[in-house]
């Protein structure tokens, strides 16, 4: 199955701003009922068969965050734009998201990017570039959509909140 990446809307069913029990119910519907993992955990986390982990983040009562794991099978796909953003090796997908956005690595983590504009963020453990048989790091391992804000430091917080007021 194909889910696609709406950034800062949401991902699938999943929209950011959403309440947390009506998030809940959509992370329980993503679910296979013909696999359903020993990992779930309802209103937090599923894994679907093919090992593509859906988590949500809610805060206040909100949905503030989905969180994609890399599946270890195609028969899911996490897609932005027409990329699969766990197919593509990491610095190609950097390369061609940088035709949509800005794209920078993480200055604390040079293996992990961050598109600010669209509030998505990718991981991955380490950066092994040039060898492909290293999933780990040659392929991301998580996508993280989020709402306007979500990596505010404090001081950004509080200019949005007197922004909006």
């Amino acid at each position: 199955m194909d889910f696609d990446l709406a950034p800062p809307i949401g991902f699938g069913p999943l929209r950011i701003g959403m309440t947390r029990q009506r998030a809940n119910t959509v992370l329980d519907s993503l679910r296979d009922l013909s696999a359903v993992s020993d990992s779930d955990r309802s209103g937090q986390h599923v894994f679907r068969p093919s090992g593509l982990m859906i988590s949500i983040h809610c805060t206040r009562d909100m949905l503030e965050a989905v969180e994609l794991g890399r599946p270890s099978r195609q028969t899911d796909r996490v897609i932005f734009r027409g990329l699969d953003v766990f197919a593509i090796p990491a610095r190609e997908l950097v390369q061609r998201m940088s035709q949509y956005t800005s794209i920078d690595a993480d200055p604390d983590d040079p293996a992990s990017f961050f598109a600010s504009d669209l509030l998505l963020s990718f991981w991955r453990p380490f950066a092994a570039d040039d060898e492909p048989e290293e999933e780990q790091g040659y392929y991301f391992s998580s996508v993280l959509l989020a709402r306007p804000g979500y990596y505010d430091t404090p001081a950004q917080a509080a200019e949005r909140l007197h922004q909006s007021s």
